[in-house]
């Protein structure tokens, strides 16, 4: 695939790239009881949320970045079923990395235009979980967003993945 000739999408993809490999790496060293392993299991932790696992970070975090990428390119946000993600569970591996590979061709779809960006332009948000943020963001910032968020996703994978290996003594 070429590089956009937006360097503004030339470096969000470079940094989101790094963000995918850190997620499949999670997921390729990762036998399905890991993908689906909670690190609290189904306690709430101290803030009265459940822990996710491996799968509901990935099939989240995915489908978060292929919905803010759509409002920073302005085209119409994909289906999005959030409190599905969060119930997510991982088959086998091979699905999963399926279900990966799937949306990030169709992100990569959406960004690699040869049309300019506006990145100023303000752009209706999809449905938020807080009521009291903006419903209206600009296209930077919904890109830049897209691509800290699944950073911060792939962070906790890897943690998350470490975990794992310690509770079940492999580290």
């Amino acid at each position: 695939m070429t590089t956009p000739a937006d360097p503004f999408i030339a470096a969000a993809l470079d940094d989101a790239a790094r963000a995918l490999e850190d997620i499949r790496a999670c997921i390729d060293d990762a036998p399905p009881e890991a993908l689906n392993w909670r690190p609290a299991g189904d306690e709430t932790n101290s803030m009265g949320d459940e822990t996710n696992s491996i799968a509901v970070l990935a099939v989240h975090s995915l489908a978060s970045t292929r919905a803010w990428l759509s409002v920073a390119v302005g085209t119409e946000p994909p289906p999005r079923d959030r409190p599905a993600e969060f119930k997510a569970e991982a088959a086998d591996t091979a699905a999963l990395l399926a279900q990966v590979d799937e949306i990030v061709r169709e992100c990569a779809a959406m960004v690699h235009s040869e049309a300019p960006a506006d990145w100023a332009v303000l752009r209706k948000t999809h449905v938020r979980p807080n009521p009291d943020l903006s419903q209206e963001v600009s296209a930077a910032w919904a890109l830049v967003h897209a691509v800290t968020h699944l950073r911060e996703h792939a962070g906790q994978m890897l943690l998350t993945l470490d975990l794992w290996e310690a509770s079940a003594g492999k580290r």
